[in-house]
């Protein structure tokens, strides 16, 4: 009997894939995580740039300083100990005065944080310095047009002050890698600019995704070329990029805003990029349990890099307990559109960013012969999305069939990101 254990939720389940002809697991193996953040960033700052010179000598007592972090929703970065220490570093060093400091949440399009919030993402710095929501919908100031015709509109706090970003660099669905460059467009930015950059995930003339854009693509992806281009606008003076470990960041490489971001991108490729030879019959994928899987919107990761591994028409069994069901309804509300034949057109009429996400888990969906879904979530609330829902792990055993099937598993899905490598 060929047995394997998967992290649900709280728990664990067990399914049985006797019959398979081989069974591999993918999954990534970052470097242990930092013990000491303080004394890794402070080697960042002073001895370990990444084309740059030291902080110190980019930065002095007169500057303004505005520091761009990210939000609750990536909280895995321990920014609130990265955001703590700069700030210290900024003051108790560098001799800054606390007025000249401002730390700025990269909100995107997300909803405000209140201020407890903003205490947990800021840290200590919340209270020696100001830390404000950004509002992509507030007054922003115009630094540019990229070649590919953005306007590229941002916080007044990026304008005429020095700019230092925090953020952690992970595989993107849309941009090949997240952080960077990301905490410009979309963290400070319009919303208009963030539309018209995120537009370019889709086909221009067919109703479907860029080949262009994917996990790990840099070159020729359009929006992350546009990306950097609307970055280069504010040209910020340093970069802290955290690379993703077991329970916060494994490492830090800092520097200048693109060139430590492309280091840490290389990093992350290397730990948590799994080359396959082959895509294969099923793919069993975990999101690795809470609260990896607290909802479907967080959950859905795990669907999209499995999709990179499976066989077209070939199957996904899909772990994600979601005990607080959907989550974000600016996700799950495009079950609506996509009901009615009209998902596409609907997009392209009122693009967001989650409404990308469900689009691009339904093309995964559509690939595959079949969608297995082991959930707390009713059948009837995913009605009309193709997937098969098994509220019982009996139920799911009792549709797997692996007899004379390759079958990869992921036990932490939401951060293994495979890919077919080059013979």
């Amino acid at each position: 009997m060929q047995q394997f254990n998967f992290n649900y939720g709280s728990q664990t389940v067990a399914l049985n894939l006797g019959g398979a002809a081989q069974v591999q697991t993918l999954a990534g193996y970052p470097p242990a995580d930092i013990t000491d953040i303080q004394a890794a960033l402070y080697a960042g700052l002073e001895h370990e740039m990444v084309n740059s010179s030291p902080l110190r000598q980019l930065v002095n007592q007169q500057d303004e300083v505005t520091i761009v972090i990210s939000d609750l929703t990536r909280l895995w970065q321990r920014q609130d100990l990265i955001c703590t220490a700069l700030v210290n570093y900024l003051l108790d060093t560098l001799g800054l005065p606390p007025q000249n400091v401002v730390v700025l949440v990269a909100l995107g399009t997300h909803r405000p944080m209140q201020p407890a919030e903003l205490a947990k993402v800021a840290g200590n710095a919340y209270n020696r310095v100001q830390v404000l929501n950004h509002n992509c919908e507030a007054e922003t100031a115009k630094v540019g047009t990229t070649s590919f015709g953005t306007e590229v509109k941002v916080n007044p706090l990026l304008v005429g002050r020095k700019v230092i970003l925090v953020g952690g660099t992970v595989h993107h669905l849309m941009s090949g890698y997240g952080g960077g460059r990301k905490s410009i467009v979309p963290g400070v930015a319009a919303k208009s600019t963030v539309v018209q950059n995120h537009l370019r995930c889709l086909d221009e003339r067919q109703p479907h995704s860029s080949s262009l854009i994917g996990p790990g693509k840099l070159a020729d992806n359009p929006v992350h070329l546009d990306m950097t281009e609307a970055a280069a606008f504010v040209n910020p003076v340093f970069g802290i990029n955290a690379i993703p470990g077991q329970n916060g960041p494994s490492g830090l490489v800092c520097g200048h805003w693109l060139g430590a971001w492309l280091t840490s991108c290389k990093l992350v490729n290397q730990y948590f990029g799994v080359p396959i030879a082959q895509k294969a019959d099923i793919v069993i994928a975990s999101c690795g349990g809470y609260p990896k899987d607290l909802n479907l919107y967080q959950a859905v990761k795990t669907l999209l890099n499995a999709g990179q591994a499976v066989k077209p028409g070939g199957t996904i069994v899909w772990l994600a307990q979601c005990e607080e069901g959907g989550g974000a309804p600016d996700f799950f509300d495009w079950i609506q559109p996509l009901r009615a034949g009209r998902l596409d057109a609907a997009l392209r009429e009122d693009f967001s960013i989650a409404g990308y996400i469900f689009y691009a888990s339904i093309e995964v969906i559509r690939r595959c012969g079949r969608v297995l879904l082991l959930t707390q979530i009713p059948a009837a609330e995913l009605d009309g999305m193709g997937i098969e829902v098994f509220n019982t792990v009996q139920g799911l055993q009792q549709a797997l069939q692996c007899t004379g099937k390759q079958v990869y598993i992921m036990p932490t899905g939401g951060n293994t990101v495979p890919y077919v490598s080059a013979k």
